[in-house]
Order: structure tokens, then C-alpha cells, then sequence
């Protein structure tokens, strides 16, 4: 996956369930979901690990507006379920905004990206290689995976992907976690659907911002 364009910045900054007034006739909710009041910001200074930690943490969970993710890590990819944890630890990922959701062909839902543009990192990082790649073929994302969101070699920061149905890409993108706890959650918000605009008008999209509004309030590891 790669990083999602700014074309969305401006809009994922006020987003509002906007589709609401152009297609009534779909769900544009998931039920159980809170309402959201979180915005883009400049994401919080963290050091970063400049080596595998001696023990690596075994669970991520992250608490949304929705409910529950549970991720168990794997320590295949040690130097970025390190890199993670630290983040989620610090309260990088708190009060941030899943960005983007792609329907058709992939099935992701990308978060952790505190700007909400699809192209903040870590302030003061330096990008970090690929771990635990997989091999190129069908379905080689399966369902349940967790892998992070790149721009090319090199250039993992704090954005990553949970894949809610079994996806094929380039096996270019670590794979660091399986949701264990939640996938149900991530595949309704699925099923309601991305958006885009065009001008002051909502449409569909398969590729775009998720029309239910997910927050991370509060990431932890352990």
C-alpha cells in the first residue's frame, strides 16, 4: 500500500459522515460505533529504537470508537513490532484518525498517521527496512494480517494495514501482526464503504476515506 496521496488532506481534516445526503439508501454507520471528535495533528516527537528490543512485546490493542483490535505480533519482524510498540506506548497513535479504506481489489483499512493526510511520520525519524516479507502470489495478504504502509524501500515510519479480506500486492510490505481480536469490526467498516468529493458532493469510492469515522483513542503494547 502505498502512502494515499494529500488530495484528501483537506478533507479528511473536517470529515463528516457526508454521504449521508447523497446515498441514504446504504448504511453509512456501523452500529455500536461512538461518534469521533478527533482531528489531524502534528505527530508527537518520539525516539526512535535504534535496535530490536531484548524483549519483544507480544500484543497491540488498539481501543477505537468502534471497539477493540487486538494484533498479536510477530517476532519475525522484531525491529518493527519494536518500532510499534514504542509508538502505541508513547500515545503517538492516541486520538488519530484511520485515513484511508479501499473496497475494490484490496480490502485495508489504513491507520496511524496522526496529520489524517496519509503522509505523516514520526517526527524525526528515519525510515526502517522491510522485515518478514512474503512471497509474491494470490491472496498473499490473507485476512486478519497487519503489515505496514510504505512509499518504497526504506521508508516505514508509523502507518500500517489491516486487511479485513484476502489481498494480493507486491510483497513489499512487512508484515508484522494478525488480528486476533476485532476483524469483524474492520470488515463492517468495510462494508459500509469509502468516499471521496467532488466539489461539495459525497460519492462512493473504492478508495478513499472510510465513510464510518474510526478513531484510535488509545493504543497500548505489551
Amino acid at each position: 500500500m502505498k502512502k494515499i496521496s494529500a488530495v484528501l488532506a483537506a478533507l479528511v481534516l473536517t470529515a463528516t459522515l457526508a454521504p449521508v445526503s447523497v446515498a441514504a439508501e446504504k448504511p453509512t454507520s456501523v452500529p455500536g460505533c461512538k461518534k469521533s471528535t478527533a482531528q489531524g495533528h502534528t505527530p508527537a516527537k518520539v525516539k526512535q529504537p535504534t535496535a530490536p528490543a531484548k524483549k519483544l512485546a507480544k500484543t497491540l490493542t488498539f481501543t477505537t470508537n468502534c471497539g477493540d483490535i487486538v494484533i498479536s505480533l510477530n517476532p519475525k519482524a522484531p525491529q518493527t513490532v519494536t518500532n510499534m510498540s514504542v509508538l502505541a506506548n508513547a500515545g503517538y497513535f492516541n486520538k488519530s484518525l484511520c485515513h484511508r479504506l479501499t473496497t475494490e481489489g484490496l480490502f485495508v483499512l489504513q491507520c496511524g498517521d496522526p496529520t489524517a493526510t496519509g503522509s505523516g511520520s514520526p517526527t524525526g525519524w528515519k525510515g526502517y527496512a522491510n522485515e518478514n516479507l512474503p512471497k509474491a502470489g494470490a491472496k498473499n495478504y490473507p485476512a486478519g494480517t497487519v503489515a505496514m504502509a510504505n512509499s518504497g524501500p526504506g521508508t516505514n515510519g508509523s502507518q500500517f494495514f489491516l486487511v479485513y479480506a484476502d489481498t494480493q500486492l507486491g510483497p513489499d510490505y512487512t508484515i508484522w501482526g494478525k488480528i486476533t481480536k476485532g476483524l469483524d469490526l474492520v470488515k463492517k467498516i468495510g462494508d459500509v464503504g469509502a468516499y471521496k468529493m467532488q466539489g461539495d458532493q459525497a460519492y462512493y469510492a473504492g478508495d478513499g476515506y472510510p465513510i464510518q469515522m474510526v478513531e484510535i483513542v488509545k493504543a497500548s503494547a505489551k
